[in-house]
């Protein structure tokens, strides 16, 4: 058994998948600035892992290096999920976010390998891939990343492979956008987005509808990072892989919520959102065995029951949109 470190295990994929990490026996360190909590100590209690020895929870960002070097201490495993997450919140503050995604991530790798880490995971982005007309956009295919966020990812993927080496060695993922539930929920990713309109407010706004959207179940990304973890570290070396499978139009993601929410109207409007790909992931399942186990309509199924059993108390709190809280946290000058 590993001991693994999750930067940003507290995050949207990360509290998922840290329980999960524990199940199968391994250690595990969560760094995290736990902006989306009320506390560590909230976290824990929610992702049902107090009095859990096994666990290490840290409170640190990316941005110091000392906390950064006081995380990786010890870790076999590192998997770098902590990052400003998607477009708009990156385009609040240009330099702030350079801060976290750029120099951040150089933090964690340069570290990493001074204290020996193994095997270093690094999730990036399918967003990097920009706009595409080919039927199938594979890992091979040029890389045109259109926003601050994509373009940072498409710099940490070139220095991270520019620094593995024979003793420090890892993967890079391209994930698709994640949906379904977990304790610390976003509502602000498609499918999430649509599900919480549809049973919170009956009606859906659908910006465009044309555009292809790659979708991943949270569950789904949470069992390929257990796979990173686990498998053959000479399969994985210095490879990127895509996940994500089901490509669908945003305005078919709208139809299924309305058929399984029921009783929704739609409305459709125009957009300036040209963001469009449809991502294969052959490359995953041919080399590595994955299959998914989990689709869309799960997630907005699995949605549906966390609204109506109370799990997700309030859908407007600023906790659940990435941008609104950046926004009144920099706002605040707390970042």
């Amino acid at each position: 058994m590993a001991r693994i470190l999750v930067s940003g295990g507290a995050g949207y994929v990360g509290s998922a998948l840290v329980p999960k990490l524990l199940e199968m026996g391994h250690d595990v360190i969560v760094f995290d600035t736990f902006w989306y909590w009320k506390s560590p100590e909230e976290y824990l209690e929610k992702t049902g892992l107090q009095g859990n020895k096994n666990v290490k929870v840290l409170k640190g960002d990316l941005r110091n290096r000392d906390e950064v070097r006081e995380a990786v201490r010890g870790a076999d495993t590192v998997i770098q999920l902590a990052s400003i997450s998607n477009d708009p919140s990156s385009d609040l503050d240009e330099n702030f976010t350079h801060s976290v995604n750029y120099d951040g991530n150089i933090n964690i790798i340069d570290e990493s390998k001074k204290a020996g880490v193994k095997r270093f995971i690094y999730a990036s982005s399918a967003s990097v891939y920009g706009i595409k007309e080919e039927p199938n956009v594979t890992e091979h295919m040029k890389l045109e990343p259109l926003t601050q966020y994509s373009k940072l990812k498409v710099k940490i993927e070139k220095y991270l492979l520019g620094q593995f080496d024979d003793k420090f060695k890892g993967v890079i993922i391209r994930p698709s956008t994640i949906c379904g539930y977990s304790p610390r929920q976003r509502l602000d990713v498609v499918v999430n987005i649509l599900t919480n309109l549809a049973v919170n407010k009956g009606k859906i706004k659908v910006f465009g509808g044309e555009q292809l959207r790659p979708n991943i179940h949270i569950m789904d990304m949470v069992d390929i990072y257990l796979l990173l973890c686990e498998i053959d570290i000479g399969k994985i070396n210095k490879k990127i892989f895509n996940a994500g499978w089901e490509n669908l139009k945003v305005a078919e993601i709208a139809k299924i919520v309305q058929k399984i929410v029921k009783n929704v109207d739609v409305e459709y409007a125009p957009t300036d959102d040209t963001r469009s790909y449809h991502v294969s992931s052959k490359k995953i399942t041919e080399e590595l065995g994955f299959k998914p186990k989990y689709t869309v309509e799960d997630a907005i199924k699995e949605l549906k029951k966390a609204f109506e059993e109370g799990k997700i108390k309030n859908p407007d709190d600023d906790r659940h949109h990435n941008v609104k809280l950046m926004k009144k946290l920099l706002g605040h000058g707390v970042l």
